[in-house]
């Protein structure tokens, strides 16, 4: 997995400790721990986590669910199922920022 910065980037001088913690442990650790969870299944977990709350993370994570794998169709499947749970109008807004993202 690329090396993340966008803490330092966007959060460096302003929370210089959230910026390491975000880039060194959540994209560093966290993410590269590919023997318990694969990339793909940590972007299909993390993006069903920020749909349901309804953050605006999810584009990028999305984006980056696209790089490691997640297929257009599987992405539909997640939203389709989780509009039940999380409730439909978040379902329906995401699925247009899912159209943006996998070109369609």
């Amino acid at each position: 997995m690329k090396k993340q910065t966008a803490g330092r980037d966007q959060l460096g001088a302003f929370a210089p400790k959230f910026a390491e913690l975000n880039d060194d442990i959540l994209f560093g650790e966290i993410w590269s721990r590919e023997e318990q969870l694969s990339p793909r299944d940590r972007s299909l977990i993390t993006c069903s986590s920020l749909l349901t709350q309804g953050m605006p993370q999810l584009e990028a994570h999305m984006k980056m669910a696209k790089q490691n794998g997640v297929t257009k169709d599987e992405m539909v499947e997640l939203i389709t199922h989780l509009a039940f749970y999380t409730g439909w109008p978040k379902a329906w807004s995401t699925f247009s920022l899912a159209k943006e993202i996998f070109g369609e």
